[in-house]
């Protein structure tokens, strides 16, 4: 498994600068604690942005860019060393504490955040609103990720109407601001080798997860015993949260698709439907495995989850550079109609019941999503109105499904199942690879597993 350096950020912000307009600064903030309850918080996690830019895992900081032009640099400001061309970078970040350091953990500190994160200068975040006009001054444009944060905004706000206001200083602030977001997430969609080898890491943990659930699985058992083999595997192998809530949903609780309650006891010829991944270092996981309880898909459900396993090899099979995710999912839909049609679930011929989008009563989702830094990815799916087509580096999820819920217009044998079957492919040059191929998903492969 990879783990990102230094060095790898730094390169980051190097690229994302070399794309902003000449004279501009960058700024953007990391997270800070929530409370959960009266004085205690939820597990902090980082602003992926933050966290893509920098590394750093400390909340209350503000990483702050340049690509100034060397000469343009105030001479009161720490002077670039030569293998940093045309680019500063400033962050601020808690300052030492050793009390609170007793109470709550370790903090980088002033003094060391400069070498460990490779910036040029490192401020106290009780010293922002002090230094930030003067970062401020004489840059043209400014970038920063709008509508993240209203405290950020007032921060930014503040220091640009101080900036304005202080003629008898000579400051000018910029007077053209850009959405960071465009250009950031444009990077972010297009995975390096390192991020490829965290989120394969991170898929491979997560299989073992899945099979352990599925071994585990028994009628009488819970969903929220499930789950906690699932957290337990993901825990036990480095990862020590999940990347989303995970989903336990036995019976015609398959049929909720963000169904996290998790509750219920298992039945008997139930199927039931795991939708979990660890997150890793940043990166997510997102596997979705449907399974029998007692470890035999009856021959109703066999029918079902075969058909959508086949629309989902069709999807995967049309995921390649240059294809869109749109052209996947109308092969993936025609697989499932024709299923559908010869199963007597839809009537009529295929076509009609194509056009006519009969299928979206059974499957109301769409075929996946980008993934990476969060479950649901950044990055645009349509540029100009047109399908993005993908490109080597991009990392998707492909899950489609099919659930008729209790009160479905369906044959009685047919309600209450909920079926989804999701994993995460890279997008390579001559096609696609699975990352998250070590859980079984043939059928033969599930009830040979459960049966050992």
């Amino acid at each position: 498994m990879s783990t990102l350096l230094t060095s790898h950020f730094y390169e980051r912000r190097s690229a994302f600068m070399a794309q902003c307009e000449k004279d501009s600064i960058f700024i953007i903030a990391a997270n800070t604690l929530l409370t959960r309850s009266n004085d205690t918080e939820y597990p902090f996690r980082q602003n992926s942005d933050f966290w893509y830019l920098t590394g750093f895992g400390e909340p209350d900081a503000y990483l702050i860019l340049s690509n100034r032009e060397l000469n343009d640099i105030n001479d009161g400001k720490k002077q670039l060393t030569e293998n940093i061309a045309n680019h500063s970078a400033y962050i601020f970040v808690q300052p030492s504490d050793a009390l609170a350091e007793i109470w709550h953990g370790r903090r980088l500190g002033v003094d060391r955040a400069s070498k460990a994160l490779m910036v040029d200068q490192a401020f106290s975040i009780d010293d922002l609103d002090e230094h930030l006009p003067d970062l401020l001054d004489g840059h043209k444009h400014l970038y920063y990720c709008f509508d993240t944060s209203p405290a950020i905004e007032a921060t930014i706000q503040l220091a640009l109407k101080e900036c304005r206001q202080a003629p008898k200083q000579s400051k000018t602030a910029p007077n053209s601001l850009h959405n960071a977001q465009e250009l950031l997430h444009a990077m972010r969609l297009i995975k390096s080798e390192e991020e490829l080898a965290i989120m394969q890491k991170a898929a491979d943990i997560s299989s073992e997860a899945h099979a352990r659930a599925m071994s585990f699985s028994a009628a009488g058992k819970f969903e929220y015993q499930l789950e906690a083999e699932l957290h337990h595997e993901f825990a036990m192998s480095g990862a020590r949260y999940p990347a989303y809530g995970t989903i336990v949903g036995s019976g015609v609780n398959a049929c909720i698709l963000h169904y996290t309650e998790n509750k219920d006891e298992l039945k008997d010829g139930d199927l039931v439907l795991i939708d979990a991944g660890c997150e890793l270092q940043g990166y997510a996981a997102d596997i979705t495995r449907t399974f029998p309880v007692n470890g035999k898909f009856s021959d109703v459900q066999r029918s079902l989850y075969q058909l959508v396993l086949d629309s989902q090899y069709a999807a995967i099979n049309a995921l390649r550079p240059d294809a869109t995710i749109s052209e996947a999912m109308k092969i993936c839909v025609r697989v499932l109609v024709e299923g559908l049609v010869e199963l007597g679930i839809l009537k009529g011929a295929v076509e009609a019941n194509i056009e006519a989008e009969t299928w979206r009563s059974y499957f109301m989702h769409g075929l996946g999503h980008w993934l990476g830094l969060d479950v649901h990815d950044v990055g645009i799916y349509k540029e100009n109105g047109l399908d993005v087509p993908l490109r080597p580096g991009m990392v998707m999820t492909v899950e489609p499904g099919l659930y008729f819920s209790e009160n479905a217009d369906v044959d009685a044998r047919y309600r209450g199942i909920g079926i989804r079957i999701e994993d995460n492919i890279v997008i390579t040059d001559t096609g696609n690879r699975v990352l998250t191929d070590k859980v079984p998903k043939e059928i033969a492969g599930i009830e040979k597993l459960m049966s050992s």
